[in-house]
């Protein structure tokens, strides 16, 4: 009886969590603008969401940006990782706590503190603004995702390739960069879902002109949902719900070949 409890609970908790989404992308098939009735079924909302000149120019932004951001705070992330492993003891731990303060501060207090910033450094708000502020919050999610591959690293193998002759920073490229290589990929993934996501650091810190979907989405909300969004959103959760499917593989396969799960 116990057990049973247990799963329904959990099962009531799954379903109070995805039956909103699963509404929503129902719903973007439907004939009718009304979301109180069905209509019967149609692609044309999704043709529609394609056709709309403001919601393509937002997907350009998210995409450029992601992609930009997750490259660029994947090799800061990485190298600041390698860095902070290689660290003493007080080192590393003042790194680490201070890597964390961006991960657990609510995005309002990032937000507003960059925002801040770039006008105290006279730097207009807009498209770098936006990435720069998508490459500072990334970075925290990278040097955790690469730390634990470094610790799990054998510290002798760059020792050893730099006893034959190879220069450190061969070592770095041929050596330690393809033995951490899972951690670093997942960090990417992670940065391009999380910049893809994110909507309050960005609507703090961009300007006229450039928005992303997220922003996009919040603008045209307040006018009124309109069917192209529901289409949007379920474009968007697929996604992210491909992303971190991968993302999951990845770590079950590298669980797998070290032998900590069957």
């Amino acid at each position: 009886m116990s057990k049973f409890l247990k799963k329904f609970y959990t099962v009531l908790i799954f379903i109070f969590l995805y039956a909103p989404i699963v509404v929503l992308i129902i719903f973007s098939f439907n004939n009718s603008k009304s979301r109180g009735s069905w209509n019967g079924f149609t692609l044309k909302w999704y043709i529609e969401l394609f056709k709309n000149e403001e919601i393509m120019k937002a997907l350009y932004y998210t995409i450029i940006i992601a992609v930009l951001s997750a490259v660029i705070s994947t090799i800061i992330g990485t190298l600041a990782a390698i860095g902070i492993y290689n660290m003493n003891y007080l080192g590393k731990k003042v790194a680490l706590n201070i890597n964390y303060l961006p991960v657990l501060n609510p995005d309002i207090v990032t937000a507003v503190s960059l925002m801040t910033l770039y006008r105290f450094m006279n730097i207009q708000l807009g498209f770098l603004s936006m990435l720069l502020s998508h490459i500072t919050f990334c970075i925290p999610y990278v040097i955790l995702s690469v730390l634990p591959k470094l610790k799990q690293l054998n510290k002798h193998l760059a020792e050893a390739a730099m006893d034959l002759g190879a220069t450190p920073f061969y070592a770095l490229r041929k050596v330690i960069i393809p033995e951490i290589m899972p951690g670093i990929v997942t960090g990417a993934l992670m940065a391009f879902t999380l910049s893809i996501d994110d909507f309050v650091i960005s609507f703090f810190n961009t300007g006229s002109g450039v928005t992303n979907l997220s922003i996009t989405v919040y603008s045209m909300a307040r006018r009124g949902i309109k069917p192209e969004i529901n289409a949007l959103s379920s474009l968007m959760f697929l996604t992210v719900l491909v992303l971190l499917l991968i993302i999951n593989k990845r770590t079950t396969k590298d669980l797998e070949r070290r032998g900590d799960i069957a």
